[in-house]
């Protein structure tokens, strides 16, 4: 089986173009046959249903089947056009869940891009932990930032600095305090926020922080009142920034545990570095 979605793999590849914008696209005429359809009549029916599952997804048709034309010899040694339409790698693996199951290049198909599939959602998980340990690790710089300047200036017990940073939350997500943005979402009363923010809230408090740290410095704010306010302003502000962009931070859903994913990276280094001592 291994040997065999090689070959497909290979197949694929070899019929492979890209576009004049760098963008990978498979000919149907081309795909035909790897697929194992021997006439363009049979392979549109697959087409056909491959289009409907398409727009029952709500995806757009015209982003993955683009019409075509293909220039081929016929038996005079003339060239003439045939149909043809463009497809992108979702679109193939649409038409392959959309074939006929009969074929052993169906199955086949259809094994390979789940398989790539799969590779392509833990790629793009990959990615957005990665986001989002960045984020959160330079919202705890900026923390610790704020901290030590309203420390210099009037904040200096730790309710007091509870306080500084409940309203800061209140303003950010229109009015919910943290106790109640963690029954929302489902987050253990006992765990950090923050930890669960999507990339989107870290960077948004961070920003909101940031402006802080920036305006009390510079207009030289002293006092619980006057610094309490200021953070309110500047969370107020970045909120409406994310709403005037359609995102309603509260509404967000939680995302995994940043201390799972932590230790999950931790084991995974463990792994290799394990590895490398057997070779």
């Amino acid at each position: 089986m291994d040997t065999a979605l090689i070959h497909i793999q290979k197949n694929l590849d070899l019929i492979k173009q890209i576009s004049v914008d760098e963008a990978e696209f498979w000919s149907a005429r081309d795909l035909m046959g790897i697929l194992g359809y021997a006439t363009w009549a049979k392979f549109q029916e697959a087409i056909k249903r491959a289009k409907e599952s398409v727009k029952m997804s709500g995806e757009n048709l015209d982003n993955h089947f683009a019409a075509a034309g293909k220039m081929v010899l016929t038996g005079s040694g003339a060239r003439r056009e045939i149909e043809d339409i463009f497809l992108t790698r979702y679109a193939c693996y649409i038409i392959a869940q959309n074939g006929d199951p009969r074929k052993p290049e169906i199955a086949l198909a259809q094994t390979y891009f789940a398989t790539q599939a799969r590779k392509q959602e833990l790629l793009e998980q990959r990615e957005n932990e990665n986001k989002r340990l960045e984020s959160r690790a330079k919202l705890k710089d900026t923390e610790r930032k704020i901290e030590s300047t309203v420390y210099e200036r009037g904040i200096r017990l730790p309710v007091e600095f509870g306080v500084f940073k409940s309203k800061h939350i209140e303003a950010l997500y229109g009015g919910l305090s943290t106790a109640n943005l963690k029954n929302k979402k489902g987050i253990p009363p006992s765990r950090a926020l923050a930890d669960f923010d999507t990339d989107v809230e870290l960077k948004a408090k961070d920003f909101a922080l940031a402006m802080t740290d920036h305006n009390i410095k510079d207009k030289n704010l002293r006092g619980q009142y006057q610094l309490t306010e200021e953070v309110v302003k500047n969370s107020r502000a970045t909120r409406q920034t994310l709403l005037s962009r359609g995102i309603r931070p509260e509404s967000l859903k939680a995302e995994e545990d940043l201390k799972l994913v932590e230790s999950r990276r931790r084991k995974e280094l463990k792994a290799i570095h394990n590895k490398k001592k057997l070779k």
